[in-house]
C-alpha cells in the first residue's frame, strides 16, 4: 500500500508505522505500539544475555614435586572447572634445580590430562614459558550445557525436599541420635577403665 495511505491508518486507529523489514523489496512496515515493541525488543535482549555463558579460564598452579594427596585435591579443583564448563589453564611452577628437569613437569601435565580426559581436553599442549610450563584444558561441555544441567538438578533437588520435607530432617535426626549413642557408651568404658 502506498506510504502516505499506510500513515493515515497508522494516525486513524492511534499507532506507529514501524519498518520492520528494511531490506525486503518493497519495504515490510507493521501498524504497532512503538513504545511496547521497543520494550518487548529490550526484554529479548536481556533474556538472550542471562543465557549467554561467558567463558572463563580457572588457573590451577603446581610445582613438579608435588605431594599424592595435594596432586589429587588440585585434580578434583580441575575436574569441578570441567564439570561447570570452564576452561583450566595448568600452570607448573619450576624453581632453582627444577629449571633443568622441565619432564617432570611434561609428565605431571601429561598425567592429569589422562585422569581428565572424560570432562575435558588438551586445547593447548604443554609448553615451557620461562619458569613455568603452560597447558589449556577444555570442557567437552559447553558451559550453558553445564549451567541448565545444574538448573535440573537444582529444581530436582527443590521438589524432593517440597516433596518429602521430613525426610532429610529425620536422617539429620537419626544421625545425630546415632552419634550421641556412641558417645554415651565410651564414656563408661574410660570411668570403668580410671577405676
Amino acid at each position: 500500500m502506498p506510504l502516505a495511505k499506510a500513515l493515515e491508518l497508522a494516525q486513524e486507529y492511534d499507532l506507529d508505522l514501524v519498518e520492520v523489514a528494511a531490506n525486503a523489496r518493497p519495504p515490510v512496515c507493521k501498524l504497532m505500539d512503538y513504545g511496547k515493541f521497543k520494550y518487548e525488543s529490550a526484554m529479548k535482549a536481556r533474556e538472550a544475555r542471562k543465557n549467554q555463558a561467558h567463558t572463563v579460564i580457572k588457573e590451577m598452579k603446581l610445582r613438579p614435586k608435588i605431594d599424592p594427596h595435594d596432586y589429587d585435591t588440585k585434580k578434583g579443583h580441575v575436574v569441578r572447572f570441567l564439570k561447570q564448563g570452564d576452561k583450566v589453564k595448568i600452570t607448573i611452577m619450576f624453581r632453582g634445580r627444577e629449571q633443568s628437569r622441565p619432564e617432570l613437569g611434561y609428565r605431571l601435565l601429561q598425567r592429569l590430562a589422562e585422569d581428565v580426559q572424560d570432562l575435558g581436553f588438551v586445547e593447548s599442549n604443554p609448553k615451557q614459558d620461562g619458569r613455568n610450563m603452560i597447558m589449556v584444558l577444555g570442557p567437552h561441555k559447553k558451559k550453558t550445557e553445564a549451567m541448565a544441567e545444574a538448573r535440573q538438578a537444582q529444581e530436582a533437588r527443590k521438589a524432593d525436599a517440597k516433596a518429602n520435607p521430613g525426610k532429610s530432617q529425620n536422617a539429620a535426626e537419626a544421625d545425630h541420635a546415632a552419634d550421641t549413642e556412641a558417645v554415651e557408651t565410651e564414656a563408661p568404658a574410660e570411668a570403668s577403665a580410671e577405676a
